[in-house]
């Protein structure tokens, strides 16, 4: 796991001024030096720059980048983040070509791959990637991204130059790339945020690779390609043997996801995904002798004033408490106080580089802080709900027949947080409705499948390429901003798949949410723990915070250069910050009620001010 930054141009010789391209590509590099704290490095050709900063997972004394290797008189050379789970067995299918090693690391062997596999490379990965190569024989820079997104990759174009990096600050750094913000950027963030477009990088000419795309630089141009695409097909397996295949894909990730030459943890709440995940790591763990750490998170006060609610039934901690004495692991409980959280806002945003989750981004880079104290790579159970069906929002029959994104059925909150003159520019209701309606257009469908199952399809597809999408970004930049590496097992493409074409009735048989993966844990750990209800990600429920967020909101609207006046109603605001909050009625997702909503215009608030965002309307 690392960051790295640079850029192409095929029509000049960058090695007539290499120190000047050298210090520009190190310098884009150290804008995201949170993501590898552990080496630095660069590497500049006729026609590419490639910076590198490292965190040193696997064979850490000779996994140095950028890496490069010659072949028949051409050199290749890698700027990489990511891990790859199928490694080992890569390597030795090079080895059995003529290929040779020098080092363990996973860099090389996907390096060597490149080398005799060039463009269709990715179809051999198993793994989360994002990379950049400058390959001299084919006279192209390659870039690539694993196929749900789980590491970033943005670029832009400035005249012939392609300039490219692990996040958007780092383009900023490359002259003439400027933060500028149109009608579809106040839209994503308004009419979308937390979530984006995929692809869209929200800033003016500002663009991610999509997930499971490669591209290809060359003198023509960027030409960019889909490599993967999720794909509907017929489900014969009985549910027995559906049980049995899921129970046989998760032990398989398992294995792969604890190869690790560094401290190894994971994240355990109590809830079914994460014990489930805990539960296998630790048995891979006590095969090498060795025995797990395991972390939770919890909240100042959230004792006294937690409230159950539909979408949080229960606290975590005990839980957590529970699996972890059944297991055998050695528990620490991380807890974020009020002060500590509102002053995490800021942090997060800048580790995204646009206003997110708010106090949700917030917490997990405090905590990701306090865990890297300790250890450098962890596992968690993050993506197991848009899996197997999770969400409440699954079940909900006006989910169903809703023709929105479902997590985010109501814009009334937002749309009424504008100026009236903003209102009109934006059209936020029809700025959405086409972006969901473009993304229904890509569901694949199945022949022959009932309406009704048809629509959970389109369900499961919008949960994974957008909800997802937008957590996998979240656990991202907020762990990586410490430069901890978060590993997602149930985001693994061959699980996903296979899952995603199961008939709902074995993701939720006899009305019980993701009892395919209940069962497919069965034994692993007590039923009581496997057939606990759901509850999300935790949050503050201390009113103490929500205090802190007025009184700093107050603040910034007493600040007559506040960016907020020019696009927030201010007769809302006000109203807004005399007004007490039902934790329990999100905006967005399950998590972001009230509170977060005044917290993600403190975000709005710096991020305008410190990017510097110019706004062209």
């Amino acid at each position: 796991m690392c960051g790295f930054a640079g850029f192409s141009v095929m029509d000049d010789d960058l090695l007539h001024e290499q120190y000047l391209w050298r210090r520009l590509a190190l310098d884009m590099a150290e804008s995201a030096a949170h993501r590898g704290p552990d080496d630095r490095g660069v590497h500049v050709s006729p026609h590419a720059a490639l910076a590198h900063v490292r965190l040193a997972v696997m064979d850490p004394e000779n996994g140095a980048q950028p890496m490069s290797a010659v072949k028949n008189g051409f050199t290749y050379t890698i700027a990489y983040n990511g891990e790859l789970y199928n490694a080992p067995e890569l390597r030795e299918t090079l080895r059995s070509l003529g290929y040779t090693f020098e080092t363990t690391c996973d860099t090389e062997v996907l390096l060597k791959a490149y080398m005799h596999y060039g463009e269709h490379v990715a179809e051999q990965l198993n793994g989360i990637y994002a990379f950049a190569v400058d390959d001299e024989a084919r006279g192209i820079l390659y870039l690539c991204r694993d196929r749900f997104g789980v590491k970033p990759l943005f670029y832009t174009q400035v005249g012939n130059r392609l300039v490219f990096g692990s996040e958007i600050k780092t383009l900023f750094r490359y002259p003439g790339v400027t933060p500028i913000i149109g009608r579809q950027g106040l839209c994503e963030v308004f009419g979308l945020g937390p979530m984006r477009t995929a692809g869209c990088g929200v800033f003016e000419n500002i663009h991610e690779l999509l997930p499971g795309n490669c591209a290809v630089f060359d003198l023509y141009g960027l030409h960019a390609r889909a490599y993967y695409t999720l794909k509907s097909y017929e489900h014969t397996d009985s549910f027995e043997k559906t049980v049995e295949t899921v129970r046989g894909l998760l032990e398989d990730i398992i294995e792969r996801q604890t190869a690790s030459d560094v401290p190894l943890c994971t994240f355990l709440s109590g809830g079914l995904d994460s014990s489930v995940v805990t539960a296998l790591v630790a048995r891979e763990m006590r095969k090498k002798g060795m025995d797990l750490a395991t972390y939770s998170f919890d909240f100042e006060g959230n004792r006294q004033f937690f409230t159950p609610s539909a979408f949080q039934p229960d606290q975590d901690q005990p839980w957590a408490e529970k699996v972890s004495r059944i297991l055998g692991t050695h528990h620490t409980t991380l807890v974020c106080d009020n002060q500590s959280l509102a002053d995490s806002l800021s942090p997060a945003l800048h580790a995204k580089d646009l206003p997110g989750m708010a106090d949700v981004d917030g917490s997990l880079v405090y905590f990701c802080g306090l865990v890297k104290q300790n250890h450098t790579v962890a596992l968690c159970g993050e993506c197991a709900d848009e899996i197997f069906g999770g969400y409440p929002w699954f079940h909900k029959k006006e989910a169903l027949e809703g023709h929105t994104f479902p997590w985010s059925p109501d814009l009334s909150v937002r749309i009424r947080l504008l100026t009236p003159e903003l209102r009109e520019k934006l059209r936020l209701e029809d700025y959405v409705q086409e972006r969901y309606d473009e993304l229904l257009q890509q569901v694949p469908k199945l022949e022959g499948e009932s309406p009704e199952e048809a629509r959970r399809r389109e369900i499961g597809y919008l949960n994974i390429y957008r909800f997802m999408a937008t957590l996998l970004d979240r656990k991202d930049r907020c762990s990586m901003a410490h430069g901890l590496e978060v590993r997602v097992p149930f985001a693994d493409h061959r699980l996903l798949e296979y899952v995603f074409n199961t008939p709902w009735d074995y993701k939720a048989r006899n009305g019980v949410p993701k009892v395919l993966l209940r069962e497919a844990a069965r034994g692993l750990l007590p039923d009581e723990v496997l057939d606990r209800r759901k509850s999300p990600y935790p949050k503050t429920h201390n009113p103490g915070y929500e205090a802190i967020l007025k009184q700093r909101l107050r603040a910034v609207l007493q600040q007559s250069d506040s960016p907020l006046h020019g696009l927030i109603a201010e007769d809302v605001i006000h109203g807004l910050l005399g007004e007490s909050f039902d934790y329990g009625k999100p905006w967005f997702g399950q998590l972001m009620a009230g509170p977060q909503l005044l917290a993600y215009l403190l975000q709005i608030d710096e991020w305008i001010r410190t990017t510097p965002v110019e706004i062209r309307l």
